[in-house]
């Protein structure tokens, strides 16, 4: 199973940014910074595309800076930046909601609100697409980066039983563990963006893009968007 980058590669990224104000691509003579944002349905699998498109991305434009993929690793960004600790990291996934909630409630007697620590995450993911060459997974990043110039959106979606499939493969699951997972990801992703950014996962008004995995492979799914990204008129 593929892991997602840590919080390691997030500071080398972040380093390598810093250090790239000579980038000669045809992105930095233009003054605008690339970055893409995925949203989802469970099981399409994202995160593998994300990590061939920053590959893809990564082989077919210059620069120092690499291109980086943000998944369950933006939790570790987010409470590092804004000092929060770590125990909430297991309920920051975008299906933790309501346990995050009763969790708050149990640990502290004055604790920031859920709506600050959402409001949190979407400044983080906001400054690491301002800072380009990023690939944001989930968490609303389509709508945080809507206004933001240079920033491509994509759906990814795939029949059920493909999704099904690649979850009981990827997750090591029994098909009957799978079918739940995805049922109960895809409520929590929804839930997530409705109740903090009033928008509706699947209007297809909220992507540049969108691409069924189901009728292309990982390696085509990654060259298409990256094509898109590269090629942006």
């Amino acid at each position: 199973m593929m892991e997602t980058r840590g919080v390691d590669p997030c500071a080398s990224f972040i380093s390598s940014q810093l250090q790239s104000a000579d980038d000669t691509t045809v992105f930095a003579k233009s003054g605008i910074r690339r970055a893409v944002t995925i949203s989802r349905q469970t099981g399409c699998g994202a995160l593998v595309v994300a990590e061939k498109l920053a590959h893809y991305l990564q082989e077919h434009s210059r620069g120092a800076a690499p291109w980086t993929v943000f998944d369950r690793n933006l939790i570790d960004k987010v409470l590092e930046e804004h000092d929060l600790p770590p125990c909430l990291a297991k309920f920051l996934p975008e299906d933790r909601v309501s346990q995050l909630e009763d969790f708050l409630d149990e640990m502290f007697e004055v604790h920031p609100p859920l709506q600050t620590i959402v409001h949190q995450t979407a400044e983080t993911m906001l400054g690491l697409a301002s800072m380009g060459r990023v690939i944001l997974i989930g968490r609303g990043g389509n709508v945080v980066t809507a206004r933001l110039p240079g920033v491509l959106h994509v759906r990814l979606v795939a029949p059920f039983e493909k999704r099904v499939e690649h979850a009981h493969q990827y997750y090591d699951m029994t098909r009957a563990e799978a079918q739940k997972f995805c049922i109960k990801e895809d409520l929590g992703r929804a839930r997530y963006l409705k109740k903090y950014f009033n928008a509706d996962i699947d209007d297809p008004l909220l992507y540049h893009l969108i691409v069924n995995t189901g009728q292309m492979d990982y390696n085509a799914a990654a060259k298409l968007i990256g094509e898109a990204v590269l090629n942006p008129d």
